[in-house]
C-alpha cells in the first residue's frame, strides 16, 4: 500500500551558489535554459555576513553555506536570527580533513587550532548562529549519498512538527588528497531553501511529499545540460529540485533516502 501524502510545505526563499552560477537569479536563468553558465566565476563567495577576522578563518564550506543561507532568508523576507535551521553536507570539509590526516601522520605537533576548529561537521551551522546572533536550534546532518533528501526530510518534519519556518542549507566542496579516492566530490556547490507551513506573498512553490519503501525508484535526473554543470559534486542530486523551482511548472520528483526508501515530491508553482 502506498504511503499517504504528508501535509504540504511552501518554499519562501531560495539560495544557490557555485563559481559559475553566483546566486539564485543567475542560476534560475541557466537552469531554465535562458542563458549559458558563466565560463568564469569567483573562487568562493565573499562571506559578507561574517566580521573580517572570522571571514579570514572561514573555510569554503562555511563561505558557501552562509552565502546561500543569507540569500534564501532575503528571498523569504525573514530575519535569519529567528529561524531554526538544518545544515546538510555529505562529507563536510574534505580539504581540512585531508590537512588534518596528513599533518597528524607527519608533524602532529603542528596541527592548526583554527583548522581543527573548522573540521567539525557543524562548523557552518556554528558560524551561521554567530553571524546572525541566533539562539534558535540547528541540526547538522549527513547521510552519505542520501544526504540531500535526508536533510530535506529533516527540515520538513521540523517545520511541520513545530509549525514554524525552517532554513535548509545543503552544500559540498572539492575533495582533496588521499580522501578524494574514497570520498569523491568536485567543485563548490551550495543551496538553501526556507520551508514554511503557511503560504505567504513570498512563496514560490508548494511541495507535497511522501516517503515510500521502494526498491525500484530512481532519483529524478536533471536535464543533461544542468546535470553537467554540477557533475561530480557530492550534492549534485539536489539540482533536479532547483531545476523544477526554476521552471515554475508542476513537477513530480523522486529523491533517494536509502537503498529501499524514496522521497516523492510534488511541486506546484505559486508565482
Amino acid at each position: 500500500m502506498a504511503a499517504r501524502p504528508n501535509a504540504g510545505l511552501f518554499v519562501d526563499g531560495v539560495g544557490f551558489w557555485m563559481p559559475t552560477l553566483a546566486g539564485w537569479r543567475s542560476a534560475r536563468a541557466v537552469l531554465r535554459g535562458e542563458q549559458a553558465a558563466s565560463s568564469a566565476g569567483g573562487a568562493r563567495p565573499s562571506c559578507a555576513l561574517l566580521a573580517p577576522t572570522e571571514r579570514r578563518r572561514a573555510p569554503d564550506t562555511v563561505a558557501v553555506a552562509l552565502e546561500v543561507a543569507a540569500e534564501a532568508c532575503r528571498g523569504a523576507a525573514r530575519d535569519p536570527g529567528t529561524l531554526a535551521s538544518v545544515f546538510a553536507s555529505t562529507h563536510g570539509d574534505l580539504a581540512i580533513s585531508d590537512y588534518m590526516c596528513a599533518t597528524l601522520a607527519q608533524t602532529p605537533s603542528l596541527i592548526s587550532p583554527t583548522r581543527f576548529h573548522n573540521s567539525v561537521h557543524n562548523a557552518a551551522a556554528g558560524y551561521w548562529t554567530i553571524a546572525t546572533r541566533s539562539s534558535e536550534p540547528y541540526t547538522a546532518i549527513t547521510a552519505y549519498q542520501y544526504t540531500f533528501a535526508t536533510g530535506w526530510l529533516t527540515a520538513a518534519t521540523q517545520a511541520l512538527a513545530d509549525a514554524r519556518p525552517v532554513l535548509y542549507v545543503a552544500y559540498d566542496i572539492q575533495a582533496k588528497g588521499a580522501l578524494a579516492t574514497m570520498a569523491r566530490s568536485q567543485g563548490l556547490l551550495g543551496t538553501a531553501l526556507v520551508l514554511t507551513v503557511e503560504e505567504s506573498a513570498n512563496s514560490v512553490a508548494r511541495i507535497d511529499w511522501r516517503v515510500e519503501p521502494d526498491s525500484e525508484a530512481r532519483p529524478t535526473a536533471a536535464r543533461p545540460q544542468n546535470a553537467a554543470i554540477v557533475a561530480g559534486n557530492a550534492m549534485a542530486e539536489c539540482v533536479a529540485l532547483f531545476e523544477a523551482l526554476a521552471d515554475g511548472a508542476r513537477r513530480e520528483l523522486v529523491l533517494g533516502l536509502g537503498p529501499r526508501l524514496a522521497l516523492h515530491l510534488t511541486l506546484e508553482p505559486r508565482h
